[in-house]
């Protein structure tokens, strides 16, 4: 396992490359595909733009799987079982992405087959561009928000209960999680816009939870006494008691 401290510092640095790289891929480089109502010509135009998105979200992808293997040696010695859940469930997060990201260079491909062939049957280039952009929206949805809220929950459970940062931070990732989890559900039931006003204010609270977490995690690192009390209860000899 690898110290405490550098541990803590990739986690710190991962965290606010997945926040940053997220943010540019999906309201900046991804508007000529997502948000232009031509986006068959656009996407074709943009295409370089568009796949440099990509290459962020896949940065994104790479982060969200080292924050997790990367806390995966410290969260087990408080309960390995919950420390599991949360490497499974954040790999899950990062296949949504994945698959959203496909589903984005789909697009391209789709909007230069449009520009070569003379925008011809554009009926059935719309239809599959819907389905692409279907795919993607649903992947967004349910990895940044849905399984974003799960994962949140399950480390800030365990760093509240190990006291391995100070209490507020845990405090308001659980909070974040409630929130970001109860969002996805009012976007998934059309109560709600993902990208709306309700549901900036819903995610607001997950996002600053992993940018304070960040900051804390490069300047102060894990608690040392907590790191400590949790290595002495890991060493400790099991005691088996036999009822009669």
């Amino acid at each position: 396992m690898m110290p405490p401290k550098l541990a803590a510092k990739i986690v710190g640095v991962l965290f606010i490359l997945a926040a940053v790289t997220s943010i540019i891929a999906a309201f900046i480089l991804y508007k000529p595909i997502l948000n232009n109502p031509d986006y068959l010509v656009e996407g074709a135009k943009q295409a370089n733009q568009v796949i440099l998105g990509t290459v962020m979200e896949l940065t994104l992808v790479v982060s969200a799987i080292g924050t997790a293997t990367t806390m995966f040696p410290i969260l087990r010695k408080y309960n390995e079982t919950i420390a599991l859940w949360h490497v499974c469930f954040r790999f899950l997060e990062a296949i949504m992405i994945a698959v959203g990201i496909i589903s984005v260079l789909s697009l391209v491909t789709l909007s230069r087959a449009f520009v070569a062939g003379g925008a011809t049957d554009t009926a059935a280039f719309q239809a599959s561009g819907t389905l692409l952009t279907a795919i993607h929206d649903w992947t967004f949805l349910l990895g940044p928000l849905f399984l974003l809220g799960i994962n949140t929950m399950m480390y800030s459970y365990i760093f509240y209960r190990s006291r391995l940062v100070p209490r507020f931070i845990p405090i308001l990732g659980m909070t974040g999680a409630i929130l970001v989890f109860t969002c996805a559900l009012l976007v998934m039931f059309g109560v709600i816009e993902q990208v709306s006003f309700w549901g900036g204010i819903l995610a607001l609270p997950v996002a600053a939870n992993e940018m304070i977490l960040a900051v804390w995690l490069l300047i102060k690192g894990f608690n040392d006494s907590a790191l400590a009390s949790l290595s002495v209860n890991n060493t400790k000899p099991t005691t088996i008691t036999a009822y009669m």
